[in-house]
């Protein structure tokens, strides 16, 4: 496999030790990098390490520092802290076992594919791949990865197995504080019956390849039409970026009619018989 692993270690099942190796399962999408450019010269701007009294300082000379007081610091080297002790470094070992849904996706953080290490490792790796399909349960335990220990869960996913880092309880805010304006009230049984019907006509086999990033696309639109008209500013219309406000009951109803009625209620399954049409730049439409 020509990529790096992101972590190779042992899956530990009680007695069981499972050599295994994890690779991202994601990838950087279309993007589109700035840099911050002086206007006056149109040079890019540049920062530097500096010590305040000192100027400009060498990157090997820098540590990390944590404050116990004011302008006071505890040093820390790169050595000391890669030496601090974690049994999860090399080991993850599966402490428990919950089912899917018991785990709110708000926890999901980042998802790894998981393979055996080697032929050896291969038997002990399809039985527990496949007793966590049988069973319709979720590992979950902890490992330490670029320098910090991750809360994570092991679920199957076709021939392999795909590891999730979760994040921690204190990283995830109190829906309640959020939600608690919303009334308790039920909505009028016709109005929750059409939406159903919109749902139902909407439902369909998900498919990322059918969603493009049309934000990437129209700025690779803007900076193409700023090419053509040689750097000068392009203000486009923004008419349509106001809010709308809430309706009322009537509105919603005919909406809902008029959605399940129209074409546009309709789940669009063009993009399954063809690949996308990429979105063409302003410039060349403008041509």
């Amino acid at each position: 496999m020509a990529a790096r692993p992101s972590w190779r270690g042992i899956i530990k099942l009680a007695l069981v030790s499972i050599p295994v190796e994890i690779y991202p399962a994601t990838k950087a999408g279309k993007s589109i990098a700035f840099h911050q450019v002086h206007e006056p010269s149109g040079q890019r701007v540049r920062y530097e390490k500096v010590v305040p009294g000192i100027g400009p300082v060498d990157r090997d000379d820098i540590l990390k520092g944590y404050e116990v007081d004011k302008g006071e610091y505890v040093l820390l080297d790169p050595e000391e802290i890669e030496k601090v002790k974690l049994e999860s470094r090399k080991t993850l070992d599966l402490t428990q076992f919950v089912d899917l849904h018991d785990i709110d996706p708000i926890y999901y953080d980042k998802p790894y594919f998981v393979v055996p290490a080697d032929d050896l490792a291969e038997e002990a790796f399809v039985v527990l791949r496949d007793a966590l399909k049988k069973t319709r349960k979720v590992g979950i335990g902890q490992l330490a990865m670029r320098g910090q220990e991750y809360v994570v869960s092991l679920k199957p996913c076709g021939r392999g197995m795909v590891l999730e880092t979760l994040r921690y309880a204190d990283e995830v805010n109190k829906a309640a504080s959020y939600f608690r304006d919303i009334g308790d009230s039920k909505p009028e049984p016709d109005l929750l019956e059409m939406a159903e019907a919109l749902i139902a006509k909407k439902t369909g086999d998900f498919d990322a390849s059918e969603f493009q990033n049309r934000y990437i696309d129209a700025l690779r639109g803007l900076i193409d039409e700023k090419i053509k008209k040689k750097g000068k500013r392009v203000i486009q219309d923004r008419s349509s970026d106001a809010v709308p406000k809430g309706s009322n009951v009537v509105d919603l109803m005919a909406a809902l009619k008029k959605s399940i009625e129209s074409g546009d209620g309709a789940r669009k399954s063009a993009a399954k018989k063809a690949p996308a049409k990429k979105a063409e730049p302003a410039a060349k439409k403008r041509a």
